[in-house]
């Protein structure tokens, strides 16, 4: 079992990914402002350190982490442009400041916009409408892509508080969308591309469940998915609840 540490534990992510990993017995800890925000039954299974991440100094950050073997930040909120980037380079400073064969694995959460396209690599992130408001995905994609670290970036669509229905029926991809673009449409202007992942998205809302479960399944060090971006989307013909 990996000594884990969670970042955002209580949000919706994060929870899942506690519960999780609490339950297939790993060395759980999280780093939180609030402890007594964990539900009493979390806080008496894991390893609590009391920081503010804004606060904490980039050594103290880096102490934390050179104790664990993964690190899963789930922490922060795209909409909060530059607070939120900023939090993402104190963390990747962080990690950089371990020397390299200390450092843990580590998990970032972006979304879909960050996925590529088409085979000519442009990303949602790329078309004026989406980047205007997920622009901090690529920031801090380019600010994690520069490092050593052996890094692994989720990037789903919505996420839903429903059950799991399991990593061996999900679409997982690698670096691109996990859905199927027929070749007729390539490639697609601004425009189409646009549509294209408006009339598709409800394929890559997923549950908090199997974005928690697939993070949880890849910690071991240089497995298939260090240095990707990670794409996840429900199996064919299946539609989200929300």
């Amino acid at each position: 079992m990996s000594k884990i540490l969670i970042l955002g534990a209580t949000g919706s992510l994060g929870s899942h990914v506690v519960h999780q990993a609490v339950s297939t017995n790993h060395e759980v800890s999280t780093l939180i402002r609030t402890p007594s925000a964990l539900p009493v039954e979390i806080q008496e299974e894991v390893v609590v350190y009391k920081a503010d991440m804004t606060e904490i100094s980039t050594s103290a950050l880096a102490n934390i982490f050179q104790a664990h073997d993964v690190v899963i930040n789930t922490a922060g909120y795209v909409t909060q442009g530059k607070t939120f980037t900023d939090l993402i380079d104190h963390i990747v400073t962080g990690l950089e400041s371990i020397p390299e064969k200390d450092r843990p694995v580590c998990w970032f959460l972006a979304g879909a916009a960050l996925l590529d396209i088409d085979e000519s690599g442009r990303r949602g992130v790329d078309l004026p409408v989406i980047s205007s408001t997920y622009w901090p995905h690529q920031v801090n994609f380019d600010r994690i892509h520069q490092t050593t670290l052996d890094w692994r970036i989720l990037c789903p669509g919505p996420m839903v508080d429903q059950p799991t229905i399991g990593l061996d029926r999900m679409r997982i991809s690698l670096d691109k969308l996990p859905i199927h673009m027929p070749v007729s449409l390539r490639p697609l202007s601004e425009e189409a591309a646009l549509q294209f992942l408006t009339q598709h998205i409800h394929e890559m809302t997923v549950s908090y469940a199997d974005a928690a479960a697939l993070m949880l399944a890849h910690i071991t060090p240089n497995d298939a998915m260090s240095h990707h971006r990670v794409g996840l989307a429900l199996p064919v013909d299946m539609r989200s609840k929300k």
